[in-house]
């Protein structure tokens, strides 16, 4: 930590924490903060509106967080967008609120980004909260219709033998390092979008604009899946399909964009199959609601996807006027990370 020439702290690392009714999770979440080896960091909650009894427990509990409390659920891309504001680190960290980090977590991922000073973004090892071989995240991986998720989720981590500082295509934001200097180049989170997708979206937009991204192998973050929205909830649901599209609209080579409909149907068949078979993803889908609830939440999805079109259209040719990668170099780095439909959906096919 050092002082600025106003006499302000100025910190390495800004971790930036957004939460809405989280205060059972906020324990494990910050005293695992509070127990890092490297501590030139500080840490801004975006409160979005919470009532039950967050803002009370960090101003009683945690007085050396800086806490923004927002009126109203502003969403996840705009309360992070807000944390940046008062954020001084050159390195930006989003963590989710019901994550438990290790003791060298950040000292892990800070000699990752110093070790790589091209790399923009760089990932944790997420695991699942109650298994640390069982990977929630290490990165994101993306489907050929802007569909995206954690890479290699749920399955063994030893059994991956991985380098220390492994190449990915883009973080997870539930927990990523973002250079400041990226995110002055490519912004931060779209608004528009207000929750999942957001970080493919930066990903991919940070990748176009030349920057990588690496995982820090030994960087461990443990996280309890979808505490918030829930795994499959409609509401989760509309978002998803509704951003996914936007994604594409905005970053994928326009060979991509024209097969676009044809891959969303290819999508949609392997998700019915998993849904009437109950296996998979589809279990979890039919348990979060009434199929009706979900097919409405995927067809809202969709429209408001489309109304959007001339907007996304704008932010791409706004994006394309200043990328580094071609189209070639871009296409290669999304075959290279493709996830495919049934790893998306858990079907065990790989």
């Amino acid at each position: 930590m050092k002082f600025g020439c106003n006499g302000e702290f100025i910190v390495r690392t800004s971790i930036i924490i957004t939460n809405w009714n989280g205060r059972r999770h906020l324990p494990d979440c910050l005293e695992s903060i509070e127990q890092q080896t490297d501590t030139d960091f500080e840490v801004i909650l975006v409160d979005n509106g919470s009532t039950d009894g967050s803002i009370e427990y960090i101003r009683t509990r945690h007085p050396w967080v800086k806490l923004v409390c927002l009126p109203e659920n502003r969403g996840f891309a705009a309360g992070n967008n807000i944390g940046l504001e008062h954020a001084s680190g050159t390195f930006i960290v989003t963590l989710n609120n019901d994550t438990c980090a290790e003791p060298d977590w950040l000292a892990e991922l800070i000699s990752a980004a110093e070790a790589h000073p091209r790399a923009g973004m760089v990932s944790s090892r997420i695991c699942t909260s109650d298994d640390r071989d069982r990977i929630d995240s290490i990165g994101l991986k993306v489907c050929r219709d802007g569909m995206s998720r954690g890479a290699y989720r749920l399955q063994s981590f030893a059994a991956l033998s991985l380098e220390r500082v492994t190449p990915i295509l883009a973080t997870s934001a539930c927990v990523g390092l973002y250079r400041r200097s990226m995110l002055d180049e490519t912004g931060f989170f779209d608004e528009d979008f207000f929750a999942y997708c957001e970080d493919t979206d930066l990903g991919l937009r940070g990748r176009l604009a030349g920057w990588d991204a690496v995982l820090a192998r030994d960087a461990v973050v443990r996280h309890k899946y979808s505490q918030t929205a829930g795994t499959f909830s409609p509401f989760k649901l509309y978002l998803v399909e509704r951003n996914h599209y936007w994604v594409a609209l905005k970053t994928f080579p326009r060979t991509w964009l024209l097969l676009l409909p044809f891959f969303t149907v290819a999508r949609f068949l392997i998700q019915a199959a998993v849904v009437l078979g109950g296996k998979g993803a589809g279990g979890e889908l039919l348990a979060s609601g009434s199929r009706r609830q979900c097919i409405y939440a995927l067809a809202r999805g969709i429209r408001d996807a489309a109304a959007a079109i001339p907007g996304m259209l704008h932010k791409r040719s706004a994006i394309m006027r200043t990328r580094k990668l071609s189209n070639r170099e871009f296409t290669a780095l999304l075959k290279k990370y493709r996830l495919s439909f049934s790893e998306l959906l858990d079907t065990g096919a790989r």
